[in-house]
């Protein structure tokens, strides 16, 4: 099974675009993808994959609900199917809240004198609803900055992906999620890995040239480089689809440098895929 969250400190570097497409080329080779969009801003992977779904609805059953101990329903009915086949499990307005949610269950947890980890809660959910049987890959989008929400995705997946912008603040801000990373190690500890630095936007300019020889000689992998795309992303997040449904349905005409670049994405796919022993299967259109 794999399982990553997309992450970075820095804002703009295309983090969710980047977990859309490449949980649509997963899928793509046959696999079961589940997402989970657990971003507080509106402009997350819920919107970017155009369901119906109202995340201000207090009134019905989310993910919050569930890490709190106090589900109204299913965890698998809290999913919906959207492009490809993936099954995602939407943001909701109660994550802005959620720090506050389980510092509340675990002082309650304290006065009774049990044990409770603010941190393990989303690994507990996925647990009990028995992901690993019925998922190939799951992905969890997150806001970038430190706290409950990214803490949770980090101990349930284990696993980083890191879009990168090839400037000094980019390489800044993957030095401090590193620290970041490390710290969260040392206090709960688990092991987290990084799968793959991901350069998006790159120009090809000695000091990007620079910066990226220093990132692999750090030890950071880096299996591809995604050049500027800002015309295709931006008509992505316009229609609300993925890189592939973009071109195929409003492209009037095909672009080699965008087709080049779903393959470098499908090419890191399976770069990911492979680093837990998933098996591509049949690749679809």
């Amino acid at each position: 099974m794999l399982t990553y969250t997309p992450v970075s400190e820095a804002g703009g570097v295309g983090k969710t675009t980047t977990a859309a497409t490449l949980a649509v080329s997963h899928a793509r080779a046959g696999h079961d993808v589940l997402t989970i969009d657990m971003d507080t801003q509106n402009g997350s992977l819920t919107y970017l994959f155009g369901p119906e779904y109202d995340r201000g609805d207090s009134g019905i059953d989310n993910l919050v609900r569930h890490l709190v101990g106090r589900p109204t329903g299913d965890f698998h009915d809290l999913t919906l199917e959207v492009e490809h086949g993936i099954d995602l499990i939407p943001s909701h307005n109660m994550l802005e809240d959620l720090h506050e949610f389980l510092l509340n269950e675990k002082n309650q947890a304290e006065n009774f004198g049990e044990s409770y980890s603010m941190y393990h809660q989303l690994h507990r959910v996925l647990r009990e609803a028995n992901v690993r049987d019925e998922y190939d890959v799951v992905i969890v989008d997150t806001a970038g900055k430190a706290g409950p929400i990214l803490y949770n995705a980090l101990v349930a997946v284990r696993n980083v992906v890191i879009p990168f912008e090839a400037t000094a603040k980019g390489q800044e801000s993957i030095e401090g999620l590193d620290d970041l990373v490390e710290g969260l190690e040392q206090s709960i500890n688990v092991d987290v890995g990084v799968l793959s630095v991901v350069p998006i936007g790159y120009k090809d300019t000695r000091d990007q040239r620079e910066i990226l020889g220093e990132l692999r000689e750090s030890g950071f992998p880096v299996p591809v480089i995604i050049g500027e795309r800002g015309s295709m992303m931006e008509g992505c997040w316009r229609k609300q689809c993925s890189p592939y449904t973009y071109i195929e349905k409003y492209r009037d005409r095909q672009r080699d440098y965008e087709l080049e670049t779903l393959d470098q994405f499908d090419e890191l796919a399976r770069h990911l895929e492979q680093e837990t022993g998933l098996e591509p299967r049949e690749v679809t259109a």
